[in-house]
């Protein structure tokens, strides 16, 4: 995509600053287009799932992934990272017309971690996993447990903080 990224401003910083970890914190957002056609235009931008998802069965689960929590079932396997506790400062569930939005925003996130909570989320919302049952996925730390990972072209990450 040209020109989707612009610099508005820049400023010298303190030369202890470090791109990736000075990171106070960091918001995701995966989007997804739950209508019966999806998007023409949005179509790589989002992931359309033409059933009809639990939204208020989804809002329910996603509290479960708030705090500090062992990551381990929601990291893809073979990632390098030696320690999966992360903490989740907020997490909630956004409707948009069609449109369900994912958010995330916590200290760091593993490898794919946000894209599989939220095809776990997805899961909730098709009545394949219950909102209870994430409490007991994350204390499990069993990746076999929690949902599928979705695809990559509805992930975006919307703010860091430093």
């Amino acid at each position: 995509m040209k020109n989707s990224i612009r610099i508005i401003s820049a400023e010298k910083v303190d030369e202890r600053f470090h791109s990736r970890y000075s990171v106070k914190s960091k918001k995701y957002r995966y989007i997804i287009n739950n209508s019966i056609y999806g998007s023409a235009i949005y179509r790589e931008l989002e992931y359309h799932i033409p059933q009809k998802l639990n939204v208020e069965k989804m809002k329910e689960a996603i509290k479960y992934f708030e705090g500090e929590h062992d990551f381990s079932a929601f990291k893809a396997s073979g990632t390098s990272s030696k320690n999966s506790v992360r903490t989740i400062y907020k997490a909630e569930i956004i409707e948009d017309g069609d449109r369900i939005k994912i958010e995330l925003t916590g200290s760091g996130f593993l490898y794919n971690m946000v894209r599989i909570i939220s095809g776990t989320l997805v899961e909730v919302g098709e009545g394949k996993i219950l909102p209870e049952e994430i409490k007991n996925i994350i204390e499990g730390k069993d990746r076999k447990k929690a949902g599928r990972t979705l695809p990559p072209h509805g992930l975006y990450l919307v703010e860091v903080t430093y």
